[in-house]
């Protein structure tokens, strides 16, 4: 039996796409080892989002093609792959085979067919959906992609280029994938799309994100996260149903980008600061509890002294969001941005940006943080800080991985994944408490 080994870069929307070649590999009769050195075939999903992310897909390619002078065959698939194919195949010959997103269906047959002679196969028509997955992430939390693609064209992206039009899911089949990965232990489902709050609008005609929920809702599962709701179409039913239902984490990722209407609209977002404010607002005053986490790209074309200014005040002076990523912009071919002439912002000032903002930000997460001392809090467990000798987990209030985190004591033993009671005592950057034993 052939043994392969995969790397999953980029997103999350990304390592669903992983996990379903690594599913459609093991029906196929394939072994999967997380042990790139004891098998015969190393898997690479890269990411091509950005410059950063390009760069650690070609290391990736490079550091496993080391490994390929050991007689194992490298396939290389992904973002990466779909958008510079032909570059990729006549500059790396450490890859075997490359694999274009749309053809990663048929993963299993390509890799099985494969010999001395390298091979392309890139498809311009879109996959079909795959419900079958080997989870990659801990048992007790999965991704739900409920679409694929975007309509958005924001002049900086280049996803639709990529991963074309938007494409939803229909509501049975998410339902029944939410059901199996429920039925192998998860108790987290978080959904995910480049836009999530667009849901549904391709096939049912109107976007339908609020139908799913009340389906999901059904299920027998401990909270349902929102990522990546774009701020023109989250509502006040939206948020209603966020801050009642008790099955439906009290967060949501809403990505803004900026704040300054120039920038804005130079960025064909389809909001104003006035009605991003509006937003922020409307949603603190259902329920202040909601955590609202988002993300701003500094240094977009035109950002000048002022516009960063303003940018910069924003996130030193607003009480709306709990969490926020920076992120520097780099041009990226093909987009509508990477033809604006004049106006880019040198690469070292954007660099001074991103540093300046994100250790204000760490600075008002440690101010923010204090306001949950003294409640006692939900907390999903998820390992062990031995440097300081405590338990540590998630609230509702934290997504994994791009979060903060609860760090506990107990009194007795505790099983990953389950959820335990723990009342906060202090805080930093993270979030300190004892477990009361409930």
């Amino acid at each position: 039996m052939k043994k392969i080994a995969a790397i999953s870069l980029g997103c999350d929307k990304n390592r669903i796409d992983t996990e379903n070649m690594l599913y459609l590999l093991k029906n196929q009769g394939f072994e999967l080892t997380q042990d790139a050195e004891k098998a015969d075939y190393i898997l690479i999903n890269t990411c091509g989002f950005i410059e950063a992310a390009k760069k650690e897909s070609i290391d990736a390619i490079l550091e496993m093609g080391e490994l390929r002078k050991q007689g194992k065959k490298l396939v290389v698939t992904g973002c990466l792959v779909q958008r510079y194919a032909k570059d990729l195949f006549e500059n790396m010959p450490e890859a075997d085979l490359l694999i274009g997103i749309n053809s990663q269906n048929q993963i299993a047959d390509l890799v099985k067919s494969l010999r001395d002679e390298r091979e392309l196969k890139i498809d311009n028509t879109p996959k079909e959906y795959v419900s079958g997955r080997v989870v990659t992430t801990p048992y007790h939390y999965a991704y739900l992609r409920i679409a694929d693609g975007c309509d958005n064209f924001c002049s900086y992206c280049a996803i639709p280029l990529i991963r074309g039009r938007y494409r939803s899911v229909s509501i049975e089949s998410l339902i029944a994938e939410a059901k199996a990965l429920i039925d192998e232990g998860v108790k987290e489902i978080i959904l995910i799309a480049q836009d999530t709050t667009r849901y549904g609008k391709d096939i049912y005609g109107k976007p339908s994100l609020k139908e799913l929920l009340r389906e999901l809702l059904k299920l027998d599962v401990w909270k349902i996260r929102i990522l990546y709701a774009y701020p023109e179409l989250v509502d006040k039913e939206l948020v209603d149903m966020i801050s009642k239902e008790e099955k439906i984490a009290k967060y949501i990722d809403i990505p803004l980008q900026h704040i300054d209407d120039q920038m804005l609209k130079r960025m064909n977002r389809r909001t104003t600061e006035r009605e991003i404010l509006n937003l922020l607002n409307m949603i603190k005053d259902i329920d202040k509890d909601i955590a609202i986490r988002t993300t701003f790209i500094v240094g977009f074309n035109q950002e000048d002294k002022k516009k960063y200014e303003k940018l910069k005040s924003f996130i030193e002076n607003n009480d709306y969001i709990d969490y926020a990523g920076f992120f520097g912009y780099s041009i990226e071919e093909g987009t509508k941005a990477s033809k604006f002439v004049e106006g880019n912002v040198d690469s070292k000032e954007i660099e001074k940006r991103v540093g300046e903002l994100e250790r204000i930000w760490s600075q008002k997460i440690v101010e923010n943080n204090k306001r949950y001392i003294g409640q006692t809090i939900e907390v999903i467990y998820e390992g062990i800080d031995y440097d300081k000798q405590m338990f540590w987990g998630r609230s509702e209030y934290q997504a994994p991985q791009i979060d903060t985190k609860v760090l506990f004591t107990a009194k007795r033993p505790l099983d990953v994944g389950d959820i335990y009671k723990v009342k906060i005592t202090h805080s930093d950057f993270n979030l300190y408490g004892e477990e009361t034993g409930e």
